[in-house]
């Protein structure tokens, strides 16, 4: 199993471009299912989750070749299998997005339920009532969620989500985008994943408007046309390479990101003592301030409020501030297992519930750690990077999920990082 050494303490100073958004990309594979026609997507990061998504769309038998790094060229007209297995369901939970497309386009969909996982159970209620609204009958069959469309497809409907669900939002948009009539979205998913899917949706000839608020209109249509599409850049790697920055007391460039999907994150850092400067529409200066960093409390909440997604990050950083600062995690039960992974490196933090208590500036020193979740390998990678010593996280396939070429990108702005595989320690 491989694991991330580093040796801590060095000023991170260089530049860094951003990767696709995985949590765009994901959602835009799985539209490709919606047409026979070609679909080709650019900007996807080659990144674990992204080729599960793919072996997913190929083991229900389209066809996706890549003629170059990060493009995709889906072509799904020979889809003779309807459903994603347990196999894949359980290493990547954005499979159920398949569901949705399925249903839409061929009346049935077949989707193993998902377990719980490391982050809390994540529920796919929400996804199953708003089908049965669109007319979809679906029942519970060993283990396996199976939905049929009725007699002459899915109907429009009126779907109001109790809890804010983004991969809820994505899979109601993409099954009600080939229902007969409108179909309204109440409490809508307003993150700009939300956005981009709906983007390369209307280039394939869908009627959506209002993605991004809390209301999504959408006008069914008889059928969709190929398209051509680029994923935005990723927000949380952004997030998390600024706080790599900050935590590091180091000087970043930031290239290729959408700081304007980042707004309630800039805005907490900047209050916390973080220096972050745009350059441009897609370039940030990021550095610590000389008066070093504040500690400042902070809440997760859906987009456009601050992410769960940073949460771990944020933690990390905030046991090099000075002060107290409280993190309350409102999204997922179970998201603070990075906490006590922290505590071994020698932070201050107390865990009452879903309130986190980080008492700082404590001196990390390096220690073995274990990741538990995408974002906690994060949050462990960057209290390695400025803690004294040796840093040995184990379980890195948990961030290989999520961060494309994590250990050459740090390593080129001057972190002393390795991936040790077998004994074998690499940097690239």
């Amino acid at each position: 199993m491989d694991k991330f050494l580093i040796r801590g303490g060095k000023a991170l100073r260089g530049k860094i471009a951003i990767s696709g958004a995985k949590n765009s990309a994901l959602p835009c594979l799985a539209a490709a299912l919606l047409t026979p026609e070609t679909v080709i997507l650019h900007n996807v990061p080659y990144v674990k989750d992204l080729i599960t998504q793919r072996r997913l769309l190929e083991d229900l038998g389209a066809t996706v070749l890549t003629p170059e790094l990060r493009t995709h060229k889906i072509t799904a007209s020979n889809i003779e299998i309807f459903e994603a297995p347990y196999e894949l369901v359980k290493t990547m939970r954005a499979s159920v997005l398949a569901l949705g497309p399925l249903l839409a386009r061929f009346g049935q969909a077949k989707v193993s339920l998902p377990g719980g996982c490391a982050i809390g159970t994540r529920p796919i209620d929400l996804h199953l009532k708003a089908f049965e609204k669109l007319g979809a009958v679906v029942s519970l069959e060993a283990g396996n969620v199976v939905a049929r469309a009725p007699e002459g497809g899915l109907v429009g409907a009126e779907i109001y989500f109790e809890k804010v669900t983004v991969t809820g939002t994505e899979n109601v948009m993409m099954a009600a985008v080939l229902a007969k009539g409108k179909t309204k979205i109440f409490n809508a998913a307003r993150e700009p994943e939300i956005e981009d899917l709906a983007e390369l949706l209307n280039k394939m000839g869908a009627r959506i408007k209002g993605a991004g608020t809390e209301t999504i209109e959408i006008e069914g249509v008889e059928g969709l046309n190929g398209a051509e599409h680029t994923i935005i850049p990723d927000r949380i790697e952004t997030g998390t390479f600024i706080i790599a920055a900050a935590i590091t007391n180091g000087e970043i460039e930031i290239t290729g990101c959408r700081p304007d999907h980042l707004h309630a994150v800039i805005e907490k850092l900047r209050s916390a003592g973080v220096e972050i400067e745009e350059l441009n529409q897609s370039t940030l200066l990021v550095k610590c301030s000389k008066n070093g960093l504040v500690a400042k409390d902070v809440t997760t909440e859906p987009h456009p409020l601050f992410p769960t997604d940073m949460q771990a990050q944020y933690m990390a950083l905030m046991t090099q501030a000075e002060g107290v600062s409280i993190i309350n995690e409102t999204i997922f039960e179970n998201r603070f297992m990075h906490a006590s992974e922290l505590i071994r490196m020698g932070a201050n933090i107390q865990i009452s519930g879903n309130k986190a208590i980080v008492r700082g500036k404590t001196n990390l020193a390096g220690a073995p750690v274990q990741a538990s979740d995408l974002r906690a390998s994060a949050s462990l990678v960057l209290a390695g990077l400025c803690a004294s010593g040796e840093t040995l996280i184990d379980r890195v396939y948990h961030i290989d999920r999520g961060y494309e070429n994590i250990v050459k990108k740090l390593s080129s702005v001057g972190a002393k990082i390795e991936r040790i595989t077998d004994s074998v320690a690499t940097t690239a």
